[in-house]
């Protein structure tokens, strides 16, 4: 049985585990093995395709995203130029029956990017990479700023059926407190363009335990939110993390995110919605087909901060945070001959173990829970067999039966805890000594 690292005293915001691991556990690969051996082992009848835009118009203060401001219109047609070279390097490494179901572009803000750059992207998509934008999910991110008609028109125009929204805040002050200068005027602006656009699926984010927020002014962000009727909602904790804007800060306020967190949570339940995790909320029976099915998809990424997944390797380029170091590697990524987007340059290797874990935390972190006979069917054993989640279970955070693990209510309100926990000893010693930059 595999061990699992102590609760006592963990705080419940340790980190968002969004993917295992955690890119500060990638390192430089030597050899660096051709892609084309990388991907030849793997199934690649239902690809994921991931387009990563590193440049935003500002930075906000929570932000540790690989991302650049200001960037110059010469470094942006650079930048696509490059993507392009690799997208034609990694085409050609994937076998020739390798078939994309979904995409989703992310950053950094996508919609920095001028209507035409867009058009670029999404030709490069289609074009190089063979993806069928009439046929499959397309999602994209986007910012109040940037959310313009001349660029909703061009996704919409390419089949974009999901769009996601970073608001974090109808509250100016707010929103001046996270270092994100928006006026609210501009995000309804911005919404309406949205919603008149027409897109099938769209999602607000909201940030919870900014400086100043009380449980009135987050119902009223909540109620602006629901105003919208959005189809999906993000409620994500605000983490002050280092080289930041927000890093120097350094307060404790674990019970007032908390109480946000079930104030919100019980707020959108009661509007409708449903939970999938500890994050994201639905209206039933909205599905934007868009999502990233981490336990049966290979992710094929594009672009310096993007990453890529097969079931044992997850690789990428360098990853940094701090300013001088975001700048470095992108200008270095633009200047990369063709020749040398055939290879995976940093990463993680799951064995068999590894790859056991991540689907463990993967499933365990959604509302639905572990299939305890799709675990068993794919890597012939018992789940609760291979790793004991005891100490869970006496918090009153874990349930499970024959079918099912899953996490009550109280344990998704602890998934920032409780998946970091699961971390094995290795992911976490390369976590902890990455020099973060």
């Amino acid at each position: 049985m595999s061990a699992i690292a102590g609760t006592h005293d963990v705080r419940p915001y340790e980190g968002y585990v969004y993917a295992y691991p955690h890119k500060t556990a990638y390192r430089p690969l030597d050899p660096r093995p051709p892609l084309r051996e990388v991907w030849a082992q793997e199934r690649t009848d239902a690809l994921f395709l991931y387009l990563h835009v590193p440049f935003c118009e500002m930075r906000c203060g929570f932000c540790n995203l690989f991302t650049r401001t200001g960037a110059p219109a010469e470094l942006v047609t650079s930048y696509l130029d490059a993507l392009r070279r690799q997208a034609e390097a990694v085409r050609q490494a994937l076998p020739d029956d390798a078939r994309f179901v979904t995409t989703a572009i992310g950053g950094g803000t996508p919609t920095y990017l001028e209507a035409a750059e867009l058009a670029r992207l999404l030709d490069l998509a289609e074009q190089t990479m063979g993806t069928d934008f009439s046929t499959t999910p397309l999602g994209i991110e986007t910012s109040p700023a940037t959310a313009t008609p001349d660029r909703l028109a061009v996704l919409a125009e390419r089949g974009t059926t999901r769009i996601s929204i970073g608001v974090q805040s109808f509250i100016d002050a707010e929103a001046r407190a996270a270092l994100r200068p928006q006026r609210r005027t501009e995000v309804e602006t911005a919404l309406t363009a949205i919603r008149e656009t027409g897109f099938r699926t769209l999602n607000i984010d909201l940030i919870y335990g900014i400086d100043g927020q009380t449980p009135d002014t987050w119902r009223r962000s909540l109620d602006a939110t629901l105003a919208w009727r959005p189809e999906e909602i993000y409620l994500y904790p605000l983490y002050v993390r280092p080289l930041t804007g927000l890093g120097a800060l350094g307060r404790d306020w674990d019970d007032q995110r908390l109480g946000l967190y079930r104030q919100g949570r019980d707020h959108l339940l009661a509007a409708g919605y449903e939970q999938v995790s500890m994050r994201m909320f639905r209206l039933p029976g909205t599905e934007s087909g868009s999502e990233y099915c981490c336990q049966s998809d290979g992710m094929v990424g594009l672009g310096c901060g993007a990453r890529s997944y097969t079931s044992r390797l997850h690789y990428s380029f360098e990853y940094a945070v701090g300013v001088r170091h975001v700048r470095a590697i992108i200008d270095d990524f633009v200047r990369l001959p063709r020749s040398a987007f055939g290879v995976a340059n940093v990463g993680f290797a799951l064995d068999d173990l590894e790859q056991r874990r991540r689907h463990l935390i993967q499933s365990l972190l959604q509302a639905e829970g572990l299939d305890r006979a799709a675990y068993r069917a794919r890597f012939g054993g018992d789940v609760l067999d291979e790793f004991s989640l005891d100490m869970f279970a006496e918090r009153g955070w874990v349930v499970d039966d024959s079918t099912r693990v899953r996490l009550t209510p109280e344990g998704l309100a602890r998934s920032d805890a409780i998946g970091p926990a699961l971390f094995s000893d290795r992911a976490r010693d390369l976590m902890d000594s990455y020099d973060l930059r």
